[in-house]
């Protein structure tokens, strides 16, 4: 990786409440317990494609294409087909909660065998099922590749994937889904992101929304609310007023970087304790030191201590960067690209420094 590539660094502060101060409403940041999407898939053949299916080597195509026609009263045997016009494919989509039957969804279609591409093609009536075995929609419809695949005397040109594509609203719901949160006498709101904090300060928001101690923290996951009087047969209302409380939320600390693209994404509040860091040609030296301010003797007040860090990253070369004040991954990362440290370098170093316990935060890489 070449030194002058481009560093690609996105802050995020979380300096507590000074700095991540922004409400957010609980529809925003959790769900339902129970309002859930589920996932659908079926086998399928898209036909039309001229002559850029599967080949004759791809037999369950063959076959496929064989009982379809059998099916229809026509009896074919299958190693005397010719395929290239069709495409074994597999269906997925997406079943929303309360979906009912004859609503449509989208639905994705992937080539299982060697075609080309689907451009143009058509995708016969498949059933999708459900994990349960069930089958909760039927496909079909013109699938849209959103680009193209051309070859001829051996050259050939494309855009983007061709060999999968969409078809919006290509599904017809034939069965809807049982969600029954009518019957519960309390309800269970589940955090996107499990924060111990946040489901505390959730949990007061919603009482304060309902004006009484109706909710309470389970874990770092959840929080039950407890169906009041007044909404008893009127759960939705109760669910549309818990999703408009608002609040602040809370996150520990956290650093991700992704060394095959160079993004490092920080938390504000992921801090470094004193130390001192060589890689390669570079040293990186962090040092906190104590101040004390001391009133007049005359004066009223008092004795307060005070934390100064300075940082100074230095290369063979001679160029040096130095920050004072505060420790925090962003100056320290903001040094390193100054320095036009490549994006490996950094993750090496600060994976080296997680390594030594002066990395006050979680460290992923992805």
């Amino acid at each position: 990786m070449s030194r002058q590539t481009a560093l690609i660094v996105i802050l995020i502060f979380i300096l507590g409440t000074a700095a991540w101060s922004q409400t957010v409403r609980i529809k925003d940041i959790a769900t339902v317990e129970g309002v859930r999407a589920n996932q659908l898939i079926g086998y399928g053949l898209v036909v039309g494609l001229e002559g850029s299916g599967d080949s004759q080597q791809t037999k369950f195509t063959t076959t496929t294409l064989a009982n379809l026609l059998d099916s229809y009263g026509i009896s074919v045997p299958a190693d005397k087909l010719k395929v290239k016009n069709a495409a074994s494919v597999m269906v997925t989509a997406t079943l929303p909660p309360f979906a009912r039957p004859g609503t449509t969804i989208d639905v994705a279609v992937s080539s299982m065998g060697d075609a080309r591409t689907l451009q143009g093609g058509t995708l016969l009536q498949t059933p999708l099922r459900a994990a349960n075995g069930e089958v909760y929609a039927v496909a079909q419809g013109q699938v849209s590749i959103g680009g193209f695949s051309a070859a001829r005397g051996g050259s050939s040109v494309a855009k983007n994937h061709s060999t999968a594509g969409r078809i919006p609203g290509g599904a017809l719901v034939e069965k809807e889904t049982k969600t029954n949160i009518a019957a519960q006498d309390s309800i269970n709101i589940l955090l996107n992101s499990n924060d111990f904090t946040t489901a505390s300060r959730a949990a007061q928001a919603i009482n304060e929304k309902l004006n009484g101690d109706y909710c309470s923290a389970k874990d770092a996951n959840s929080v039950i609310v407890s169906i009041p009087r007044e909404y008893q047969g009127n759960v939705v209302g109760l669910i549309a007023e818990v999703e408009l409380a608002e609040l602040v939320t809370d996150a520990s600390a956290k650093l991700i970087v992704n060394e095959r693209t160079g993004t490092v994404i920080i938390g504000g509040a992921a801090r470094i304790s004193p130390c001192a860091v060589s890689h390669g040609s570079l040293v990186v030296e962090i040092a906190t030191q104590s101040d004390v301010s001391q009133p007049n003797p005359m004066a009223s007040g008092q004795t307060t201590t005070t934390q100064n860090t300075v940082m100074t990253v230095t290369e063979q070369t001679g160029h040096a960067v130095e920050l004072s004040g505060g420790a925090s991954i962003d100056e320290l990362v903001r040094a390193l690209n100054a320095l036009k440290v490549t994006p490996r370098d950094l993750i090496a170093i600060l994976q080296a420094i997680k390594e030594a316990g002066a990395l006050q935060g979680q460290l992923e890489v992805i």
